[in-house]
């Protein structure tokens, strides 16, 4: 299902009209004679319409199509305008309101920005395996009028770079392992090239000479070749990068401390992080941001073969520490500590965001509406957390005390990487922080309980959902430089 837009300038008698319905009162397209309104109130009386927000209503006088959609006591916020652009989808995905005509002049630009935002979030569907499609069509079209050709394209330009950047992500975590392996994932990040962005690769080989042990273990156990890929955004001039990390494990078995079959089939998309880096990436050149800004993200697949590595196995990470092995299955955090410390070396970044599908664990403690936040910085939290709630990305900050910490003391190596049975998100987050520099504002976003979703939202499928590509996009719209704690 596609959904389009186009512009007019006259309403058609035979096309669909939106009416929108503020606190019960009807705000008309200008071509709307009173004779229609009035046919239209009588309508509504007969049918007892509420106007709330998102509430909308098909009637059919004098041969017209009208589509009244409420709007409560009117859409304050993005998020309220963006939940009204979804209802709106839905409306119209019903006959005879494929072709819709939608006059928004008298509304702010961010409020037509996130009606249009939400309606094509909630168009997305990933239907590319189905071997039948159904034959009738279900393309809408929204027609816009009553606006100036140059304010509705500056308005449709940065909502549809958001969204190619959401449904990026969300494609990314629909597809399954065996088309959407390091390699292949790795050649549609380079296909942002397009777009501006600088695309680079590190190869095993490249990997072995740095001396990422920690994310080449993790790998060793497939057929297919571990990679790092680079993605520069460099529109800021001389400022140093923002850094964005993702954890790219293309499928994960657990390794040799093997997943319960149940359920395995999921873990395609334990490459969320990873997805949610490449589609905010690919936002923010659509967008031309004029910050700079670096993505990196860790891709591998954990499997166990003959050459897995084995619990209790050393590894040496890039930074020099060693870390022994308890659990094959806590490999998103030696990926993560290999990428942190690239990206450190590389690029002396002005502060980093990871994010990782890391712990189970924050999914028992926050359960599917947050994700978790551990960070070395208040007001690198507070600029998230802000962030959030503007786009409805929310996270929750949770703690990284000292007596988290001293769970990760091994008796042969540096550390272990794994804590005991308890806090689970937490240790991994602590276990991340051994590899930055003190001097460095780092947030990290466990994301395990929103990368997927079980249910349809507002503006989000059943699956992947491209949870942070629009938070991480808002950020650094937001940005303020951090000196802080």
């Amino acid at each position: 299902m596609s959904f389009q837009f186009k512009a007019i300038f006259s309403l058609s008698p035979k096309q669909s009209a939106t009416v929108f319905c503020v606190n019960n009162k009807l705000e008309f397209l200008q071509d709307v004679k009173k004779d229609l309104a009035d046919n239209i109130s009588d309508c509504m009386d007969r049918v007892s319409y509420k106007a709330k927000n998102g509430a909308f209503l098909s009637v059919f006088p004098k041969n017209h199509n009208v589509l009244i959609g409420g709007m409560g006591e009117g859409l304050k916020t993005i998020v309220e305008a963006e939940k009204w652009g979804d209802e709106l989808f839905k409306a119209m995905k019903k006959k005879p309101f494929h072709e819709v005509i939608f006059a928004p002049e008298n509304l702010k630009d961010e409020i037509i920005e996130g009606i249009l935002l939400g309606a094509t979030l909630a168009s997305y569907e990933f239907n590319k395996y189905f071997s039948k499609k159904e034959l009738v069509s279900t393309d809408v079209t929204l027609v816009i009028t009553g606006i100036k050709e140059t304010r509705f394209e500056k308005i449709w330009s940065n909502v549809k770079a958001i969204a190619d950047g959401v449904h990026l992500a969300r494609d990314l975590a629909f597809e399954p392992a065996n088309v959407l392996f390091p390699k292949k994932f790795a050649e549609r990040c380079e296909q942002l090239n397009e777009l501006g962005l600088r695309v680079s690769i590190l190869t095993e080989k490249e990997m072995m000479k740095l001396g990422m042990g920690a994310l080449l273990g993790v790998g060793q156990g497939s057929v297919r070749e571990s990679i790092i890929v680079v993605m520069e955004w460099n529109g800021g001039g001389e400022e140093s990068p923002l850094a964005l990390v993702g954890k790219g494990v293309c499928f994960d078995t657990g390794g040799i401390s093997i997943k319960p079959s149940r359920g395995m089939e999921d873990m395609k998309w334990d490459m969320g992080g990873a997805g949610a880096v490449t589609g905010a990436m690919c936002a923010l050149a659509g967008r031309k941001v004029n910050k700079n800004v670096v993505g990196v993200i860790g891709l591998v697949e954990n499997m166990p073969d003959g050459n897995a590595q084995r619990p209790g196995d050393v590894v040496t990470s890039m930074s020099g520490q060693t870390i022994e092995v308890i659990n094959t299955d806590a490999e998103g955090r030696l990926v993560l500590a290999d990428v942190l410390t690239y990206v450190q070396q590389e690029y002396k970044p002005q502060a980093i965001i990871d994010l990782a599908t890391l712990t189970g664990s924050i999914i028992a403690s926050l359960g599917k509406e947050y994700a978790g936040l551990f960070s070395n910085s208040d007001k690198l939290c507070e600029q998230i957390m802000r962030a959030g709630k503007k786009v409805s990305e929310k996270s929750w900050r949770m703690p990284m005390e000292e007596a988290y910490n001293k769970q990760l003391k091994s008796h042969i190596a540096d550390m272990k990487n794994i804590g005991g049975p308890l806090g689970g998100s937490i240790t991994a987050a602590c276990f991340l922080n051994r590899f930055i520099n003190k001097n460095i504002p780092w947030a990290h976003l466990d994301i395990a309980g929103k990368a997927w979703s079980d249910n349809v939202a507002a503006g989000v499928p059943k699956g992947g959902t491209g949870f942070g590509v629009r938070l991480l996009n808002q950020v650094i719209d937001d940005w303020q430089p951090v000196k802080d704690d």
